[in-house]
């Protein structure tokens, strides 16, 4: 059992099982900082939407919104949308986010806010994922099994992640991204959601099947006796040896 409590800053890994998490700044405030995008938000529903200077990209939260698909990322001629539900990483959302300015060609700080070079392909080999072809249709699957990347280019919803820890309501999350969409939006979220680098969260953060789940590693940042990133890694490390042992 985990001894830590709900106030506890804690590092996750994988980052697809970590949850939301809280740094909602993160996704849009570079947007409006940085980029001056215009924004409005709605006390009363918690709705903030952003539009950007040349009016062809939008993005809304949501979140009393009753399907759980609190993001939405819009771009119109060509259109396509990206949708988010509640669960879904901070993470990998602000790397889409912050990575909207470059794609309408707004390069300005470029350095700091860098696309991935990588293709899905990449990170998923790059991250241990499996990949299987199956009539027109790709598949790629988290080590763990419980996260998955389906591509069917011949469906609207052709890019869609889904993640659960065994069907469990509150570990639950799902990322689609419509025919259109360029297929670095995808990349970006992808390799974002796939890094072995651990995530920060709260204990209470986290989502309840998972703290004390076999597939997640939940280390300490303040109490740790060498940088908390480290410790973690070290961690993780010894995780994957005792593993490999045990299957032999």
């Amino acid at each position: 059992m985990n001894a830590f409590t709900d106030n506890d800053l804690v590092l996750v890994s994988p980052r697809y099982l970590a949850g939301s998490g809280s740094k909602l700044a993160d996704a849009l405030g570079p947007l409006t900082h940085l980029f001056h995008w215009h924004h409005h938000h709605d006390p009363a529903s918690g709705h903030i939407g952003l539009d950007s200077p040349c009016g062809t990209m939008f993005v809304d939260f949501e979140p009393t919104r009753y399907d759980g698909s609190w993001w939405h990322v819009r771009h119109h001629e060509p259109y396509w949308q990206a949708q988010f539900s509640r669960q879904t990483p901070i993470e990998a959302i602000a790397a889409v986010t912050q990575a909207l300015p470059q794609l309408l060609g707004d390069k300005r700080h470029a350095d700091h806010i860098p696309l991935t070079p990588q293709t899905i392909a990449q990170s998923a080999d790059l991250n241990s994922w499996t990949s299987r072809a199956e009539e027109g249709t790709t598949v790629r699957t988290s080590p763990d099994g419980h996260c998955v990347l389906t591509h069917e280019p011949s469906i609207e919803l052709t890019w869609q992640i889904r993640n659960s820890l065994y069907e469990g309501f509150d570990t639950k999350w799902s990322a689609t991204f419509t025919v259109d969409t360029p297929e670095p939006v995808v990349a970006q979220f992808f390799a974002h959601l796939t890094s072995i680098v651990p995530v920060e969260r709260t204990f209470g953060e986290v989502p309840f099947l998972v703290r004390d789940s076999a597939s997640a590693l939940i280390t300490p940042v303040r109490s740790a006796s060498v940088n908390p990133h480290t410790h973690h890694a070290i961690t993780q490390a010894d995780q994957v040896y005792t593993d490999r042992h045990r299957r032999r």
